[in-house]
């Protein structure tokens, strides 16, 4: 009888599963409300205690649906009265509720609050979603409303995935805004929005259910998968017939082989509902109480399909679902004796399965009492037996802890080659475990031996022959791909610094990693998911974990250091295959007959049959003269003629019919009537050829193969993407539709359309997709990206704390309060400096003071860790040929394209970027953020090197791994006492459980996305799937095919193809099979390249290297092989037949090929003995001597007029490829092909260049044993094959010794090659190395060319045999062809065109006479006569051109006087057109400085406008420099380098700027006395006086004083320097000195304290530095006088401050002036651009006081001139010019860059502006004059001429000037006033008083003549002006045109009468006026 201990049928039994449930990461927390509603559920199962009581049945249903949302008072112990956090029916979908963690609750989706210290208080505040019954809810807000509110909170997480927390506590703490993911999406549309929302809570209701079961099971998982309504289905109350309809659908669907993540995902759901906890145990205790006897008999049904389910539980969560497995186990038991007790029978089936599962249940329940069960890991039931290590069908495929470390050999079954396997399962279980053992070997080895030898030290020099290992890995940060979670991990590079990238196989896509950080007693395995060369520099590689290893990186830290090491068989190709061989049924073996049991007997394919005709009209010859006979049959008899009965042999066609030998006849006629047919084609026998013709005769007669009613496609796998591509490509010829290609990136550009990438991204491809899929990719992708936004914004935090340090403030809430405390108070002076600089860069000895100060630490050294220069091969990849790297030829293999990973956007990079230069105090990449050692706030500087040894160190310290243990952390007070060893240990704690905390949010997040990327993975298989059977052929490698087993084992396809069969392990084939397929057809040659198994003693002695080609030939299974060879000329083709190949004939098209030219055999072995190198990485050779040889003999070939494609270079070993390419530019080499002889399989060329490379002393000859690999290598050339080697050694392997006997019996052997000149057919050449080709440069011999160019010339080169013709070659000799009528010869090279004749003859030239030297072809009229022209100007001088030219302007310099007076030397013509002369007379008129201006008349506007004064000012500035500026009256702050300094740094600042205060301690100590105040500080002790104990250099007694420097000079040795009497006390005996370390000089201790203390006394001190009494120089450093020399700097700086000014009052200031500047409107209406020019000055941020005066000034003269401007308007065209004019030059000058204005220049703008408007007043009345056509008197004429003449000149306005003009204009303005109307204002205002008139009645004619409209001002009759007879007046209230209101007369601006004068807007303004 079963025990189930654990489960007692007791009330809260059912609740105890929470802590497994909770466990689970797709569980989600429900909420408060939610929990209220739960209640009293424990209740529920009280019932099933009395279950056998007569009230059960009738009881249960109520009191389970009545009693559902009431709290049960009763529970078990410590938990009555508690609530129990369950999901209730309204739960919503997993989406909406996101799990509460440190980082906020829910809907606050990943808060990250990089400072969250503010949290202390509330340290539980995460765990407030745990809230009992009766408390509120927790952070995450009020949950008692409806699930729409939820989705709307939701939503508005989805919105702002990083909410910024903008609360912080005090002044301290930083908030960093996480971004959310760049590239996730939003809805585009509300409706979109809506529709998507119905989509989700669609509800499933029995109809629905009821139509699944006529689905597919794939359509039925994934349709429910999908579904948000099965939730609240399986929560409902459900009636008998819909839980047995449930369990119906559920069971059907889980037998899908296709979406197991799909079924694991449902059974999740399954797992956490009531359906599994209630209604399941109630329908089974109702089946024992029924009494229907029809009812009960369809149980027995019911039972087996439960029991299904809970097989499908138990073996996915076997942990969380144990207990209610049990508990539905214990209740099945009595039904079913209830049951069969009734008479029904209950099948041996049933029994069996019951049984099972009981005994799995009991397994498990010991297991979780021992504690070993934790984690829902996949559990592989079997019928026999729980130890997996019994049948392979439950082994795990990863290696076991066992494997590892006890050395247990496994269980090994060698292949069977001769004879047939036992059963089907004896011939799986061989192949799984050889093939496992292929790939464990050599980790499992590895491992052992680096354990054996793990001391630590010399690991990294260690040579480990199965494994790579890397040190010091960590994993970085997650990374979100399409397949999963990835992760970015970094190693350390400095053990792997000769290993090149490029080329290396290490880290290559989908190599196996296992990592570990204790020894390998835990073990992470991964596989590499991407990889970069770069990257890999760096240590940078991506992985994906395995599933069993991902719960463990919960665990990780990011400080956490692995151990990695790798092994290099490609993983993944393994696991597909392994986990096909696993899933395989013995039954579901293909072709047992011939694969497995060697039946030798071969049938025709099932779906043949004597009744098939095959048309092979496709494959026949076309005839292009058919018969009369054949063109006379009817169609229906042509029709019947083609096609064959093809299983009778006799009725075929002929071979020459469908253009076939002999043996591909066979081949072709085998492959169309055996099930498994075997076709053999050893090199260039056509195997390919054949191939198609078969797959063509095949889809040309699919109704013979197809089932009608299900279509599937002919399956073509191929071991290369090349061979793929050729293959797809043939098939292309004749099939143009209907081709899927799968595999790696495709380089042909035919098929690429074709491949599932291509065939995915088409327009309708979605579109045309089942509804079932399209709804669930939605649905997935959706839960995705939401997963993503939250990991990405984390990641890019978690990679910038690995960039550099973190500042402080953002480690706040991880550092204890005792040490931030201690922290802070090590840094006040910083904060008081003002100074935003990072205390923990100080601390951790990368700041100001680096180590100095650090107890136990010497000044930071260096390890040697310098960076090494990467070699620059930028510009040699440029110019060498392109070579395909092995490496990224594997990786081409291997990775199916469409499946790449999609590395990081520069979007992504500029984040992080952005967010380092607020999170990092020190970024280690780049010079973003503020750093030691650049210029920062604070302006102090680093040395260079300090910088670069600081990074370099920091760098070293974030890469170990070494934390401080917390506990130990907690005993430091005071961390500044720490050595800087400890106190890294320290950060690097801090910095631990800051990337802890962001790990543990994110880790949920990452379960979901990566349950989500399985689920979509197995959904992009099922797309797949809809393409592939679309297809008439699909095209895989056998990677690809691996990669789709599964879908391959639904497509079924019933005829497969294998291409290179013979290089594809039997278990990668095998797996390939479905049991649907009838006709398998193997081409291949086992004699060339076989499968490559990665042990060699697997492949050797356990046969695991025979692949299934190979073996059913060694097993007799008929095959036919291809006996015809159409590539290789015979005598190449020899050295194969009989060595390899027993027969082999040459088909005649071999016969004819022409000899290769140059070379005097087409054959030859070139021997030498030059060792060979070996490289230690990849453990590749090369060998220099044959790759110089093959290269020279390369580039002869190409002068033999050989094109580079019709050549390649062989080599066995991928380090000669190297070798090979530093020799070849790409000018001489380019199109030849370099390939390693495994890659070129399947290949061909004209001539081969095969390097061997192995020579050594040993003998050792490595690959070059292996027949089939020479086989390869002796096969690919058509044409010319040579190789060089050292024959010496290979004679040791047999193969070579019979090819060696077989070359000297030809005599194609020897030491040296013979070439042989094509032009001179005798002339031989011997060559043996690389340098005997100098004897034939260009190709031919050492021989002139001689050859008779068509020029005449002989040829200069030597003898070449390209370009015969010579129709490419130059003639380099002078041209000797006659070119005119005068025997002239061409004066050019020979090959240059002649042209026409250019030798120079005199020539008469009609137009002047004059004899000239003329080009022989020109005509002397054309020709330009360069005689001295003889004409005379019009300025008298004479014409300096020649005779042909047309006359120039005169040049000749003569005298001008200009405006100003001055006279100046020009060029004629300028004198002659009157043009405007600069002039260049000194100004030399005295400034107000008194200095002589240095302009001139021109630049200085003839006095009015003079330059600024440029003599130095030398006075001396406050910092003791003196002013640099010119000569000014308030010298600007000094802008030289400050020179200020201490013992620790110097300031970086410009002289004039404020400081910063030096923070280090202050070093004046000595033995008697310390200072303890800070080095900017005034010192707080006394000066020492004692004598100094120290010795000089010359070991006399030093001078000078306890704890200052020593003096330079010695008492005894410079006795009379120092003695030299300067304050007096010099000589005596006892004297002690001090010297100053600014300059040098040393003086007696008394005095000079005397000197330096003398003016302290006094008041009136002048505010400087004291001087060195002897040189002058300021004194800025000494210890001794600090005091003084601090004070006199304290003080300078407050000078500096008031100079500068204070940044807030400036900034008033600024907004003064750009209110001052708004007010002025009319400086914007009149000056625009300046206008905005000031504008944008006073926004500046860097304005200095200097420029708020200059743009003041500015801003008062702009406005002066702008009123002036206003005018304009009043004056005539001729007055505007004048006045425009002198406006822009006064424009110009104040416009003019400056930094202040002189007094000269306010005093000459000023007196300019005054002239202006002095200038413009005048104008203005003299222009109203002229208007008004009054007359004036001459005197009034002449003071306004003499005015004029003052003010339109253009000389210097003077005080004289300005006094003559104000006078004047007094009477002037009597004379013209600005009215116009020439009466004085007293009258005017005395007429318009008489008048009595209202305003707008005066008017003026068109001549300005004023007259006066009475009554009521409207005009109503014309007459004549009395003045000058204009018309006036008009009618009907309307003027004559040209009349208008004269406003002058009473300020009326409207016409009395007028509408506007009505309104009395007139009104008013007659006393203003």
């Amino acid at each position: 009888m079963l025990q189930f201990e654990p489960f007692q049928l007791d009330p809260g039994h059912w609740w105890r599963g929470q802590e497994v449930e909770m466990a689970n990461p797709f569980r989600k927390t429900a909420t408060t409300e939610q929990s209220r509603r739960n209640t009293r559920r424990g209740d529920v199962f009280t019932i099933y205690q009395s279950r056998k009581a007569a009230s059960a049945e009738r009881a249960l249903p109520s009191r389970y649906f009545c009693n559902l949302d009431e709290r049960s008072a009763t529970g078990p112990a410590g938990r009555r009265g508690a609530s129990q956090s369950r999901r209730a029916l309204s739960t919503p979908r997993p989406e909406v509720l996101l799990p509460s963690r440190e980082f906020g609750g829910r809907n606050q989706a990943c808060n990250l609050n990089t400072n969250p210290r503010h949290t202390e208080e509330r340290p539980n505040a995460a765990r407030a979603d745990r809230n009992p019954v009766g408390r509120g809810p927790g952070i995450q807000g009020n949950r008692q409303g409806s699930q729409q509110g939820n989705e709307d909170q939701h939503r508005q997480c989805r919105r702002e995935p990083w909410r910024r927390n903008d609360h912080s506590e005090g002044d301290r703490g930083r908030q960093v805004e996480m971004q959310g993911n760049p590239h996730s999406r939003r809805r585009s549309s509300h409706d979109e929005h809506v529709k998507d929302k119905e989509h989700h809570v669609r509800k499933l209701g029995y109809k629905t259910m009821q139509n699944l079961l006529d689905k597919e099971p794939s359509e039925i998982i994934i349709t429910l998968a999908c579904s948000s309504g099965l939730k609240d289905l399986l929560n409902q109350q459900l009636n008998i017939a819909f839980i047995q309809l449930i369990c119906k659908v559920l069971c059907k669907g889980c037998r899908s082989k296709t979406d197991r993540q799909s079924i694991q995902h449902l059974l999740g759901v399954v797992r956490d509902s009531l359906f599994l906890k209630v209604q399941l145990p109630w329908y089974l205790v109702q089946m024992g109480t029924d009494s229907v006897p029809s009812r009960r008999g369809q149980y027995p049904e019911y039972i087996e399909r439960i029991l299904f389910l809970l097989e499908e539980l138990i073996s996915i969560f076997p942990a969380s679902s144990i207990q209610d497995v049990s508990m539905l186990i214990l209740l099945l038991d009595p039904t079913v004796n209830t049951l069969r007790a009734a008479g029904h029978s209950i099948g041996e089936e049933i029994e069996n399965k019951l049984e099972k599962v009981k005994h799995v249940v009991q397994h498990l329940q010991h297991r979780k009492r021992d504690g070993t069960l934790r984690n829902d890991t996949l559990l592989m039931l079997d019928n026999q037996k729980i130890n997996p290590e019994d049948n392979y069908r439950t082994m795990t495929i990863y290696p076991t802890y066992n494997e590892v470390h006890l050395e247990e050999k496994p269980f090994l079954r060698p292949n069977l080659i001769t004879e047939r396997y036992a059963n089907a399962e004896v011939y799986l279980d061989t192949h799984f475990r050889l093939l496992r053992e292929d790939f464990v070997r050599p980790l499992r080895e590895g491992i052992l031996d680096l354990l054996h030898n793990y001391d630590g030290k010399r690991l990294t020099r260690k040579r480990f022959d199965d494994i790579r290992v890397y040190f010091n890995m960590r994993i970085i940060v997650p990374l979100c791909t399409a397949s999963g979670v990835g992760y970015k991990v970094q190693f350390d590079t400095q053990p792997l610094k000769s290993v090149r990238w490029q080329n290396s196989k290490r880290l290559l896509y989908g190599s196996l990693v296992c990592m570990s950080k204790d020894n390998f007693e835990t073990l992470l395995f991964a596989t590499v998911s991407a990889r970069d060369p770069k990257n890999l520099k760096e240590g940078i590689v991506y992985l994906s974990f395995n599933a069993r290893s991902r719960p463990l990186l919960a665990e990780v830290k990011p400080s956490d250091c692995f151990l990695m090491v790798e092994t290099t068989a490609y993983f993944e190709a393994y696991r597909h295959v392994l986990e096909g061989l696993q899933e395989m049924q013995g039954e579901d073996v293909p072709f047992q007959k011939y694969i497995v049991e060697c039946n030798t007997d071969v049938k025709a394919p099932r779906y043949l049959n004597f009744n098939s005709h095959y048309d092979l009209k496709p494959l026949m010859k076309e005839k292009n003269n058919p018969s009369e006979e054949t063109s006379q049959m009817p169609f229906d008899l042509i029709s019947m003629s083609t096609k064959t009965d093809v299983l009778s042999h006799a009725l075929w066609p002929s071979k020459e019919d469908l253009n076939l030998d002999e043996s591909q006849m066979k081949a072709l006629k085998m492959a169309l009537t055996q099930e498994v047919a075997i076709i053999q084609g050893p090199p260039g026998t056509g195997k390919t050829y054949v191939g198609l013709k078969i797959v063509q005769a095949l889809l040309h007669n699919e109704n013979i193969w197809q089932m009608h009613l299900q279509k599937c496609p002919v399956l073509v796998v191929c071991y290369t993407n090349h061979a793929l591509d050729q293959f797809l490509e043939g098939i292309y010829g004749f099939l143009h539709t209907g081709l899927v290609r799968v595999g790696g990136r495709s380089n042909s550009e035919l098929l690429k359309r074709f491949t599932l990438k291509e065939l995915r991204n088409t327009r309708d491809f979605r579109r045309k997709l089942p509804q079932h899929l399209r709804g669930a990719y939605y649905e997935v992708t959706n839960q995705m990206r939401e997963s993503e936004e939250n990991i990405c914004s984390a990641a890019k935090h978690l990679e910038c704390s690995t960039r550099g340090v973190i500042h402080e403030n953002y480690l706040e809430k991880y550092i204890s309060r005792a040490h931030w405390k201690s922290l802070q108070s090590g840094g006040g002076g910083l904060l008081l400096a003002g100074v935003n600089y990072s205390l923990i860069l100080e601390w951790l000895g990368l700041g100001f003071m680096g180590v100095n100060e650090i107890p136990g630490t010497s000044p930071l050294k260096m390890e040697n860790t310098d960076e090494q220069e990467d070699e620059d091969e930028e510009e040699e990849e440029e110019e060498l040929i392109h070579i395909p790297e092995e490496a990224e030829l594997i990786q081409a293999e291997r990775v199916i394209e469409g499946n790449e990973l999609k590395m990081r956007t520069k979007k992504d990079e500029a984040d992080i970027t952005e967010l380092a230069k607020t999170l990092l105090a020190m970024n280690l990449n780049n010079q973003g953020t503020q750093e030691a050692g650049q210029m920062n706030e604070g302006g102090w500087m680093q040395p260079r090197e300090q910088k670069k040894k600081m990074k370099r160190k920091a760098k070293g310290e974030l890469q170990k791994g070494g934390v401080m243990p917390a506990e130990e952390g907690k005993k430091i007070l005071n961390i500044w006492l720490l050595s800087l060893q400890d106190r890294w240990c320290l950060y690097r704690l801090w910095l631990s459980m800051y990337q802890m905390d962001i790990r543990r949010h994110i880790i949920v997040h990452e379960q979901l996305y990566q349950a989500a990327a399985d689920r979509l993975t197995e959904l992009r298989l099922q797309e797949d799937l809809w393409v592939l059977k679309e297809a008439k052929v699909v095209g895989m490698t056998t990677t690809g095919a691996a990669k789709y087993r599964k879908v391959l084992q639904e497509v079924q396809p019933r005829i497969v193809v294998v291409e290179e069969a013979a290089e594809v392990l039997e278990a990668h084939l095998i797996t390939t099979l479905s049991n649907a397929c009838q006709h398998l057809i193997l081409i291949g040659d086992h004699q060339q390249l076989r499968p490559s198994a990665t042990v060699y003693d697997l492949a050797r002695n356990f046969s695991l290297e025979v692949s299934l080609f190979e073996r059913l030939i060694k097993v007799n299974i008929p095959f036919v092989r291809l006996d015809y060879q159409h590539r290789m000329r015979p005598e190449i083709a020899e050295l194969l037949t009989p060595h390899i190949y027993k027969e082999l004939e040459n088909h005649p098209s071999v016969m004819n090929y022409e000899n290769i030219k140059g070379i005097s055999t087409n054959l030859f072995f070139v021997e030498h003995n030059y060792l060979e190198e070996e490289i230690r990485e990849g453990k590749s050779h090369q060998n220099q001597h044959e790759a110089a040889f093959v290269v020279a003999l390369c580039h002869y070939l190409i002068c033999q007029d050989y094109s580079p494609s019709q050549i390649t270079i062989l080599t066995t070993y991928t380090g000669q490829l190297f070798c090979l390419r530093k020799m070849m530019p790409s000018e001489k080499f380019a199109g030849v092909k370099v390939h390693v002889v495994d890659k070129y399989q399947g290949e061909e060329n004209d001539i081969i260049l095969l390097s061997l490379v192995r020579s050594n002393e040993s003998g050792r000859v490595g690959f070059l044993q292996i027949a089939n690999r020479v086989c390869v290598a002796l096969s690919r050339a058509k044409k010319g094959l040579y190789c060089i080697g050292n024959m010496n050694i290979l004679a040791n392997v047999p193969l070579w010794s019979k090819i060696m006997h077989t070359l000297h019996a030809r005599g194609n052997i020897g030491q040296s090659l013979l070439l042989a000149c094509q032009n001179h057919p005798k002339t031989m050449t011997s060559v043996s190395k690389k340098e005997d080709f100098s004897k034939v440069p260009e190709g031919g011999c050492s021989l002139p060319c001689e050859y008779r160019l068509d020029c005449g010339h002989v040829c200069t080169r030597a003898c070449h045999p390209y370009d015969v013709d010579h129709k490419q070659f130059d003639c380099l000799k002078p041209c000797q062809k006659v070119i005119c009528d005068a025997r002239h010869q061409c004066m050019k090279l020979c090959y240059e065109k002649c042209g026409k004749c250019q030798v120079k003859v005199g020539k008469i030239i009609p137009k002047c006479g004059h004899l000239q030297k003329v080009p022989c072809f020109m005509k002397p009229e054309e020709f330009s006569c360069e005689e001295p022209c003889s004409k005379i100007l019009s300025c008298d001088h004479s014409c300096t051109a020649t005779c042909g030219e047309k006359c120039a302007p005169c040049k000749e310099i003569v005298s001008m006087t200009l405006p100003c007076g001055h006279v100046q030397q020009v060029e004629c013509f300028i004198k002659m057109f009157g043009n405007p002369v600069p002039c260049k007379q000194k100004c030399r008129a005295y400034l107000d400085c008194n200095h002589k201006c240095s302009g001139c008349c021109h630049l200085c506007y003839e006095g009015r406008f003079h330059e600024s004064c440029n003599q130095p000012c030398k006075r001396l500035l406050i910092c003791s420099h003196e002013c640099l500026e010119p000569c000014t009256n308030e010298c600007p702050p000094c802008q030289r380098r400050c020179e200020n300094l201490c013992k620790h740094s110097k300031c970086g600042k410009k002289c004039g700027q404020l400081c910063t205060l030096c923070m280090e301690p202050c070093e004046w100590a000595c033995e008697h006395y310390k200072c303890q105040k800070r080095c900017s500080e005034p010192c707080d002790r006394p000066p020492c006086n004692e004598p100094c104990k120290k010795l000089l250099k010359c070991q006399h007694p030093c001078v000078g004083l306890c704890g200052e420097p020593c003096p330079d000079k010695c008492r005894v040795c410079d006795h009379a320097d120092l003695t030299e009497i300067f304050f007096g006390t010099e000589d005596e005996p006892d004297a002690r000195f001090i010297q100053l370390e600014d300059c040098r000089h040393s003086f007696e201790v008394t005095g000079f304290d005397h000197y330096m203390n003398g003016d302290t006394e006094s008041s009136d001190v002048v505010i400087k530095l004291k001087e060195c009494p002897k040189c002058q120089r300021p004194i800025r450093k000494s210890l001794r006088y600090g005091v003084m020399i601090k004070k006199s700097l304290f003080e300078i700086e407050k000078v500096k401050k008031i100079v500068q000014g204070d940044e807030g009052k400036k900034k008033e200031a600024a907004r003064n002036l750009i209110s001052l500047l708004n007010t002025h409107g009319i400086i914007s209406q009149a000056f625009l651009d300046e206008y905005h020019t000031l504008l944008s000055s006073l926004n500046s941020s860097t304005m200095s006081l200097h420029t708020l005066t200059v743009i003041e000034n500015k801003i008062a003269f702009l406005s002066r001139l702008a009123k002036l401007k206003s005018q304009e308007i009043n004056l005539n065209c001729s007055m505007k010019q004048t006045f425009n004019s002198k406006l822009l030059e006064c424009l110009k000058w104040i416009n003019k860059h400056r930094a202040r204005f002189t007094a000269q220049e306010l005093n000459d703008l000023q007196s300019e502006i005054q002239r202006l408007t002095f200038l413009v007043d005048l104008y203005v009345r003299y222009n109203k004059a002229l208007a008004s056509n009054k007359k004036l008197d001459s005197s009034t004429e002449k003071t306004i001429a003499s005015v004029k003449q003052i003010l339109e000149g253009t000389k210097k306005f003077t005080e004289e000037d300005e006094k003559f003009v104000e006078e004047k204009m007094k009477k002037l303005k009597v004379a013209l006033p600005q009215t116009g109307l020439f009466i004085s204002e007293p009258e005017r205002e005395m007429i318009v008083k008489a008048m009595q008139l209202r305003q707008g009645h005066w008017y003026k004619c068109p001549n300005g003549h004023v007259y006066v409209i009475t009554e009521c001002g409207g005009a109503m009759e014309k007459t004549k002006c009395p003045d000058c007879d204009a018309s006036i007046g008009g009618t009907n209230h309307t003027l004559v045109q040209g009349n208008q209101v004269a406003s002058e007369m009473d300020g009326a601006r409207y016409a009395i009468w007028s509408d506007t004068a009505n309104n009395m807007l007139n009104f008013g303004e007659l006393a203003e006026f």
